[in-house]
């Protein structure tokens, strides 16, 4: 049997309109709070899959709604305009980067989060599993296994690449 992580996933839209195709590496999984992703969800966050682009392949024609997250550039999220779904979320400071909405899998007890990010604007309603690392922000880390970070980011221990999703 092949390590679940290494094998393909797929996911949608509510209607089933609009389908995508993820390719692993899955680069990172947070829980984001940040108030974009609260506002785009209608709950305290989202959590959300960091691949390259050429990771996702999407099946239809998803619309957009782009507005200017916390580093002042664009953050666009891609949705379906039937149902309403939330697919991915892409932007200028990630570059080459999306954020694949986990609640959009087929399966999304495939994924676990690995921490929290945006506490600085969590809910106090919202709870969150006390083993993982919360950043008010977004964590020192690396977003690539190689060390290097996104296409455009600068170093996000300063919280310089938008919020997820």
């Amino acid at each position: 049997m092949a390590d679940e992580a290494d094998t393909p996933m797929e996911g949608g839209c509510l209607c089933g309109r609009i389908r995508y195709h993820l390719t692993p590496p899955i680069h990172f999984t947070s829980q984001c709070c940040c108030r974009d992703c609260q506002k785009a969800t209608g709950t305290g966050h989202t959590t959300i899959l960091g691949i390259r682009r050429s990771q996702l392949q999407v099946f239809g024609d998803p619309k957009t709604f782009t507005n200017t997250g916390e580093s002042g550039l664009g953050v666009t999220r891609h949705f379906c305009g039937e149902c309403g779904g939330r697919l991915f979320t892409s932007g200028q400071l990630p570059g080459e980067f999306v954020m694949v909405q986990a609640g959009s899998l087929d399966d999304p007890d495939r994924i676990e989060p690995e921490n929290v990010i945006y506490a600085k604007d969590a809910v106090r309603w919202d709870r969150f599993d006390p083993a993982l690392p919360v950043f008010e922000r977004l964590p020192p880390r690396e977003f690539l296994p190689d060390g290097s970070p996104p296409a455009g980011a600068e170093s996000t221990a300063g919280g310089a690449v938008d919020g997820g999703g």
